[in-house]
């Protein structure tokens, strides 16, 4: 059967490389785990393909880029289409997919960020925004396969191979793929994102204890706190 081309090959990469960073986040949560010195090295990559994922939403393939599926005001419409059993199926993402990926892609950085930065005082926050994050991702999962059984469209395996049926799409063309500037581009902030995440933390990409990792950023913290204080006398 003919398919058409939609997802371009780094986008595919990173969905499902989140998906084992925040799996691997989540399953290392707990002191006890004996997945625990993994939790550290999960958050950094996943920050790493946060930045990517942003920098690729402007550079990357046709449908990757958010000016192709970000329109909020298609939402009523869409909604108001599923309501009367309207489901007819999208090349790219739909305007509810739109709006799940940029939550999910706002409540990965904030986890990563209240995990990394926030020190001993983020520690209810960042739990706080990691099972909104795990909510989150329950829902999209069911809302995948909801969808593919209305569409009668496997959009699981769409993200896998990177095409759809084209007789689900009559009309539609191989989608644009990403040009050379463009993943050179995202290849330098990634490059760039990883080098920076090393100055702040030289181990990021190593096994260690979380605790040991927390320890660490709270020492920062008073340190950072006792130089402001030396400037202040000053």
């Amino acid at each position: 059967m003919p398919r058409v081309k939609v997802w371009d090959l780094p986008l595919r990469i990173f969905h499902w490389a989140l998906v084992i960073a925040i799996a691997v986040a989540f399953l290392s949560s707990e002191e006890d785990s004996a997945l625990n010195q993994w939790h550290v090295l999960a958050g950094w990559v996943a920050a790493v393909l946060i930045v990517f994922r942003v920098v690729w939403g402007f550079v990357g393939g046709e449908h990757s880029r958010f000016m192709d599926f970000v329109h909020f005001s298609r939402i009523a419409d869409h909604v108001s289409g599923l309501f009367r059993g309207r489901t007819d199926a999208t090349i790219g993402h739909n305007p509810l997919g739109a709006v799940s990926v940029l939550i999910l892609l706002a409540l990965t950085a904030m986890t990563v960020w209240t995990g990394a930065f926030g020190g001993e005082s983020s520690e209810n926050l960042h739990e706080v925004v990691g099972w909104t994050l795990l909510a989150m991702v329950g829902f999209h999962i069911a809302a995948v396969v909801v969808m593919s059984l209305l569409q009668r469209e496997n959009l699981v395996r769409a993200m896998i191979s990177g095409s759809k049926p084209a007789i689900r799409h009559p009309g539609a063309q191989d989608a644009r793929p990403p040009s050379t500037v463009g993943m050179l581009i995202a290849l330098l902030v990634v490059t760039g994102t990883v080098y920076g995440i090393l100055q702040y933390d030289q181990q990021a990409f190593t096994l260690r204890t979380a605790e040991s990792f927390e320890h660490r950023a709270g020492t920062m913290g008073d340190a950072h706190g006792q130089q402001r204080e030396d400037e202040h006398e000053e």
